[in-house]
Formats: C-alpha cells, structure tokens, sequence
C-alpha cells in the first residue's frame, strides 16, 4: 500500500487501488519444473488445486507441489520493490497428512476458542 507522501502526489486519475499489488500466482507451484508445465511436480493431479484463498491482510492459502509432494501453504505475501508479490519467509507449509489432521481436531480449536 502506499504511504500518505505517495498518495499526495498522485494525479486525481490515478487511485489507491491502481497500486495494489496483483494477488500471488494461484497456479500450483512448479519450481522443480522449468518449463512451468507441472509435470516435474506432482503430475496433471496437482493442477486441481489452483485456489488461493486471501485469509487476512497479505495472507494467503494455497495448494502447491515442492519436491513431488502436494502441501497446503499458508503464507503471509510481501511486495518487492517491483510491486510484485512474494512470498515471504512467515508461514507454514503443510502435507496432505498434516492438512487432515488439522481439519480433524478443528471442533477441539472452535471450542477452546469459545472459552476466551
């Protein structure tokens, strides 16, 4: 977002919203894949969890392969000096096995949560 200084200086054409960052790539993650098809990953099973739900302010869930395995990222995002965003190094990246625990114990979360 830009600073107060910033935003003085904007012509009355330009606005706020027109410099926030496009929001992360929600295609899954294929590093291990230079051409960027996927297939080095996890194979055409991984291209079905492309969603990237925003959970707060520059935080975001998604699918992803690393390595050959599938994991749910849940990642806080920064803006580089491009405007570009990145993810950055406070999250959490859990496996599939991980991801079904967490969902199993989640009425134990809600109700611990209701005592406070």
């Amino acid at each position: 977002m830009p600073k107060a200084k910033e935003l003085a200086g904007m012509s009355s054409s330009e606005s706020a919203d027109s410099l926030v960052p496009a929001v992360p790539s929600l295609s899954p993650d294929t590093r291990g894949d230079p051409a960027g098809t996927g297939a080095a990953c996890c194979g055409a099973g991984c291209n079905a969890g492309s969603v990237s739900p925003q959970i707060g302010k520059m935080r975001y869930v998604r699918v992803s392969c690393f390595k050959g395995k599938v994991l749910v990222d849940i990642r806080e995002f920064y803006t580089d000096k491009e405007g570009s965003m990145k993810p950055g190094r406070k999250g959490i990246a859990l496996s599939a096995e991980q991801w079904n625990q967490l969902k199993e114990i989640i009425p134990e979360i809600d109700a611990a949560l209701k005592r406070f």
